[in-house]
């Protein structure tokens, strides 16, 4: 059992202003100086990189599908060990859910196993006594849910606002503040940006945090939530750990250096990755894909999270130095693990321009976004699954590439064609897989990297 001061945020549907509010209660808090933990629930990795921005520590996310829902509150304790206060911004409407199974995927789920108080924020820009007859059928749909209260956003007036508060009274809904029109502006960079304001702590990310929480600190009851989320019982279960099952057998040798796509301000990737790397026994060096002009000394394996963003084209391109650089590491059978956009850097080209040339097929960007689960089964044997093994991935890209499989193609699935290139010791695939979900990848990386050997089909 862990205790953590906790809060989920929640909406009627997207588009309340959760996000917004999310991040600016964790950049007000900071300010105070509490420790803060910010956490997704879904596979938003966007989102959840902001609010590690904000928070000052790894954002997280909390995704059923993709790690089951067993593991959610253990991840949950393990990322916000320590912190005064953590608070967990949904995804949709409180009780959605994408897939379709709402009993463990959405936000009430979430806010359910991790025993938490919910808070929704709702827009109530056209609406007035309404509001209570909507919050008293949030709180009435499911008695397992706890819901604290309500952040009403875009109030009109003074006069809106005392309307609205006294329809709550009227329910017993407690109101923990009132924002304004505008109050709450939208200030963060385009999501096209993907990760890279986060990763490079970039100053207009780094303001707009900073704005969110003056905002919030100025409109919402800091003190009363606080007490809300110090009322939440111990978190159930045990912290999830990314040690291995078996020890690490202690030896003279030095460890091996893989390196992981990121930045100073943190990686394309989830944390849980980079920390299942170290506790097998890697020694974890950051590479960023837009910056630097090689590989750390000793790379023995790389890793290229989800969250490399497709729209950076041209800056991937123009860094020759380091694709010539991770194309020696493919050809000489080193680990080469690269997940969405980073299968495009692999690519002989992208809409024209020039990649790492580790394999034979081109990218091109459309306007449809493809998004969504596939439930995998692993095709051939490399060094991220043994051939035949069974994982839940996501999927969410733009571009296409061509062929979409290799001779030796890294997944299918019910209802598509076989996807993704397993070559020599190269895994690439624009499906990502949660390590923390299938923790024996990580040893099963750090193994590899030891050995130097070529796990997948030469060319």
């Amino acid at each position: 059992m862990t205790v953590v001061p906790r809060l989920v945020l929640s909406a009627p549907s997207s588009g309340h202003g959760t996000s917004a509010v999310a991040l600016g209660l964790l950049a007000a808090f900071a300010d105070r100086g509490l420790d803060v933990a910010g956490f997704k629930v879904g596979p938003d990795q966007i989102d959840a990189g902001y609010l590690g921005l904000a928070a000052g520590r790894p954002g997280r996310t909390l995704d059923a599908r993709l790690v089951g829902p067993g593991r959610v509150p253990a991840l949950f304790a393990h990322g916000a060990a320590d912190a005064g206060l953590a608070v967990v911004q949904g995804t949709m409407g409180l009780y959605d859910s994408v897939a379709g199974q709402p009993e463990t995927e959405s936000t009430a789920a979430v806010a359910i196993a991790l025993r938490s108080p919910v808070v929704l924020v709702v827009d109530v820009a056209a609406m007035g006594q309404s509001v209570a007859a909507l919050l008293h059928g949030f709180r009435a749909y499911d008695e397992q849910l706890w819901l604290g209260g309500v952040i009403l956003n875009r109030v009109a007036s003074p006069r809106h606002e005392a309307l609205l508060r006294e329809a709550l009274d009227d329910v017993g809904v407690p109101v923990y503040g009132a924002v304004r029109r505008h109050e709450l502006p939208p200030v963060l960079p385009a999501r096209r940006h993907g990760l890279v304001p986060v990763i490079g702590r970039d100053a207009d990310a780094l303001r707009a945090v900073r704005r969110l929480g003056e905002a919030v600190a100025a409109t919402l009851d800091l003190d009363r939530l606080l007490t809300l989320a110090r009322s939440a019982p111990a978190v159930p279960g045990e912290p999830w750990s990314p040690q291995p099952a078996e020890p690490v057998p202690a030896g003279g040798e030095a460890p091996p250096v893989i390196a992981v796509a990121g930045g100073p301000g943190g990686d394309y990737g989830p944390a849980e990755t980079t920390e299942l790397l170290r506790a097998a026994g890697a020694e974890v060096v950051r590479v960023d894909p837009l910056r630097d002009e090689a590989l750390p000394a000793g790379t023995a394996a790389l890793v290229v999270g989800g969250g490399l963003p497709e729209s950076y084209a041209e800056q991937l391109s123009a860094n020759r130095r380091l694709c010539i650089a991770v194309a020696e590491l493919a050809r000489t059978g080193r680990p080469v693990l690269a997940e969405g956009a980073g299968l495009l850097w692999l690519a002989r080209e992208l809409d024209g321009l020039p990649m790492c040339g580790v394999l034979d097929a081109v990218g091109v960007s459309r306007d449809g976004l493809v998004v969504g689960y596939r439930a995998a089964t692993a095709r051939t044997d490399s060094v991220l699954a043994p051939a035949g093994a069974t994982v839940v991935g996501y999927k969410e890209h733009r571009a296409v590439l061509t062929p979409r499989a290799g001779q030796a193609p890294a997944w299918s699935w019910d209802g598509g064609a076989p996807e993704g290139f397993v070559w020599r010791g190269v895994h690439a695939s624009q499906l990502t897989v949660r390590w923390a979900g299938y923790p024996e990848i990580g040893a099963r990386v750090v193994a590899a990297a030891r050995a130097g050997a070529v796990l997948g089909t030469p060319a």
